[in-house]
């Protein structure tokens, strides 16, 4: 018989002390959120970078934006699941992993284009649905119809949107809400019972200052992945104090955490546009008050907890607080808030645009106006015989919408993509764009200062650069030619530029605001046409007048509304008058200035404007336009205008006559050569509303100096009116070599006024 073995004793490995899972949840919090912030912000930065920029980014960043955003979380989250004895601990664990995995989900969602919101939001519910369903069982969510008597205090996160946001079509409204009711239904499912059940015997301090952050990492993660981008920062900033109101509460999950998330996902989603939480729009614009409404949600985020913390709520008290909320809210609403919708709209382009050949041949100012009339008048009859069809169809659905004949096509006013599906599969359309719409401001915006300059005592050193007082001297100073300007407007009463006003009632046209009289809401128009016909020593043809239009509000412009000021340019008409009948084609101006380019962002395809830019010329009209300020990458003269051959694209040098690192470079779409000619365009002053006087810099600048030396051409020679091609060759023969740069295409020669007027006698 074999003696029995003995085994030694095992002693069981030492569980990690306490202390060490609870500096491990502290670190792994802090890096979460740091992580989150930085990666979600970095993504941000890039699509602006991008669209300041016109670099193309690849469609699948933000799916890797996430990805990355998943593997900085999951290692902390998973050290914190396992290095923890508290089963509290491990349960913070377990929902920050999952929600970093909806993180990365839901971040993916961003492939949508901008554009294209109500699609993104579609995508988002369905997301967040299904992510609710596979994360489990949200607790009591059956009773979502009653919403829990605690947690009608999160009317209180809806008010800072009601009073600083605007809402959007009621489409995108309606489907804002739904997003914010699913992500909210999924935030019930990753704070669950099985969160909050291990914190069930602490007492009420210690639930909101321990548990409540703990939950406000987990909504940090999910909020950072609800929003398209600019949007989903907002959110990121405002939701994560909820989680102390929730742990005020002390929920059991469902309903109170759907709710609170819900209410306080919806005001970004619902009050703000993507396209318009841009760098863009600066000053005291939508990115402002976006982040200040969100500011104001984070406090109130923590008055929340306060308030559930402190006061215990009988029904019909919480019932009566609920109802002040909701009439508070409306109140604020209606009162000092943007009431309405303020959806983008849809602008149909037809497939048949008008025949431009055989037009009446000749120049000088009776040719011109003989070939303007005739284009203005193939243009709008083609235009009502094609759109017949389409205009009885909107009519029959009760759409309303306005037409255009520049380029053939109808803005229609409202709309979704459904019937932007509809619209474009039909054989009469080429093609649907988004036109954009800026949303109302609960103030109006501060335009960014120029500076102050003190009023020119003679010619400045752009005008000397160029030769513009040279010219002057030989007797052409731009008398007889009108100049027309699309931009932000124009400040009618400033010094240097009333006495050019050509006046009457079809000199200016203001789209937008639809004021009266010359107005500028920005500096920028100003600023323009001061450089082109100004005088005091600012413009280079001082002897010209000018007509205006506003083409651009706070920056941002549409389709529509920059065919409106062209359309304006070709026939100009009184107020109130209608494009089709009342245009006056013999009163149009000769040349045109436009520091203004229309990328996707704003609705315009690389076509988008082609057809008017094309007609223009053809009619005799002088178009010329600036380069962006896009550069140094080469290929970043890519938004239209800019790009097309008919017109003449400008880009701007220093006062060395070195090209400014932010002039956009060619070669543009097609291997063209762009910018044509290069002029002053760094640190120029100019006019500022108010009589003041300013230094800017950009493309914008320079475009007008050339429109001004067309215009000093065209005064020393008026035979040469109306003549496009001749002149631009002069124009291209006369000016200097072209300017280096480091790109496969010429950026053009500094444009000379004195060689080009001559070259025009």
């Amino acid at each position: 018989m074999l003696a029995p073995m003995v085994f030694p004793a095992v002693t069981p490995r030492p569980a990690p002390p306490r202390w060490l899972g609870v500096v491990a949840a502290i670190v792994a919090g802090c890096w979460v959120v740091l992580g989150t912030v930085v990666s979600q912000s970095l993504g941000y930065l890039a699509d602006q970078f991008a669209l300041l920029t016109a670099v193309s980014l690849p469609g699948w960043r933000w799916p890797a934006i996430g990805l990355v955003g998943f593997l900085l979380v999951c290692v902390p989250a998973m050290l914190t699941r396992t290095l923890a004895t508290d089963p509290a601990l491990r349960a913070t664990g377990r929902a920050w992993f999952t929600a970093a995995v909806v993180l990365a989900v839901l971040t993916s969602a961003r492939v949508v284009p901008v554009v294209q919101h109500e699609l993104y939001l579609a995508l988002l519910a369905a997301l967040a649905a299904v992510g609710a369903v596979v994360v489990g069982r949200p607790g009591r969510l059956g009773r979502l119809w009653r919403p829990p008597l605690p947690a009608a205090g999160g009317l209180l996160l809806l008010l800072p949107w009601l009073w600083l946001g605007a809402l959007g079509g009621v489409l995108e409204t309606v489907l804002a809400v739904v997003a914010a009711a699913c992500v909210g239904w999924l935030a019930a499912a990753v704070l669950g019972p099985a969160f909050w059940a291990p914190m069930a015997g602490w007492s009420r301090a210690r639930t909101i200052w321990v548990g409540g952050p703990r939950a406000g990492v987990a909504l940090a993660l999910l909020g950072a992945g609800v929003g398209q981008s600019g949007p989903h920062l907002l959110v990121l900033l405002g939701l994560p104090m909820v989680g102390l109101a929730l742990a005020a509460l002390r929920p059991s999950g469902g309903p109170s955490v759907a709710w609170l998330v819900g209410l306080g996902v919806v005001g970004p989603l619902a009050f703000t546009d993507p396209e318009e939480v841009s760098l863009l729009l600066l000053g005291r614009d939508v990115p402002f008050w976006a982040f200040v409404a969100a500011g104001c949600a984070l406090f109130a985020g923590v008055l929340l907890a306060l308030g559930f913390g402190l006061v215990r709520l009988r029904r019909p008290l919480a019932l009566g607080l609920a109802g002040l909320l909701v009439l508070g809210g409306v109140g604020v609403y209606l009162g000092p808030g943007q009431p309405g919708f303020a959806g983008e709209r849809l602008f149909v382009v037809l497939s048949s645009q008008a025949d431009l050949s055989g037009l009446p041949g000749g120049t000088g100012q009776a040719a011109l106006t003989a070939r303007t009339t005739e284009v203005y008048h193939r243009l709008v009859a083609h235009a009502d015989r094609t759109q017949a069809d389409l205009r009885r169809s909107l009519d029959r659905w009760h759409f309303s919408y306005t037409s255009y004949y520049l380029v053939n096509g109808i803005e229609v006013h409202g709309g979704g993509p459904a019937l932007r599906s509809l619209l474009s599969r039909r054989s009469d359309v080429d093609r649907v764009l988004v036109d954009q719409r800026l949303r109302p401001l609960p103030a109006p915006a501060l335009a960014l200062s120029a500076g102050s300059s003190p009023a020119p005592t003679g010619p400045q050193w752009n005008l000397t650069q160029i030769g513009a007082p040279v010219a002057w001297a030989s007797g052409a100073t731009g008398q007889g030619i009108v100049v027309g300007s699309s931009d932000s407007g124009v400040d009618g009463t400033h010094p240097a530029l009333a006495p050019g006003f050509r006046g009457g009632d079809d000199s200016w046209f203001d789209p937008w605001s639809g004021t009266s009289t010359p107005t500028d809401s920005g500096v920028h128009g100003t600023h323009t046409l001061g450089s082109a016909v100004g005088r005091d020593g600012i413009g280079v043809a001082p002897g010209a007048q000018w007509v205006g239009c506003v083409n651009l509000a706070r920056n941002m412009g549409n389709p529509a509304h920059y065919l409106d000021c062209l359309q304006f340019m070709l026939a100009p008409f009184a107020a109130g008058g209608d494009p089709f009948t009342a245009g006056r084609p013999d009163r149009a101006p000769q040349v045109l200035t436009n520091s203004w380019g229309c990328p996707s962002i704003e609705g315009c395809d690389r076509r988008a404007l082609e057809p008017a830019m094309a007609a223009l010329s053809a009619a005799g009209i002088f178009v010329v336009v600036a380069a962006g300020n896009t550069g140094p990458t080469c290929g970043s003269v890519a938004d239209p205008p800019a790009t097309y051959p008919s017109v003449l694209t400008v880009g701007g040098v220093d006062s060395a006559g070195r090209l400014a690192p932010s002039s956009s470079r060619g070669p543009a779409p097609g291997g063209v050569d762009k910018p044509d000619v290069v002029a002053p365009g760094v640190d120029v002053v100019s006019a500022l509303p108010g009589g003041r006087y300013g230094a800017l810099t950009g493309t914008s600048m320079a475009a007008p100096h050339v429109a001004g030396v067309v215009a000093l051409m065209w005064s020393a020679n008026p035979a040469l009116i109306g003549d496009v091609p001749r002149t631009r060759s002069l124009l291209l023969g006369t000016a200097g070599p072209p300017v280096p740069n480091s790109c496969p295409s010429r950026a053009g020669g500094l444009v000379d006024a004195a060689a080009a007027v001559r070259a025009a006698r």
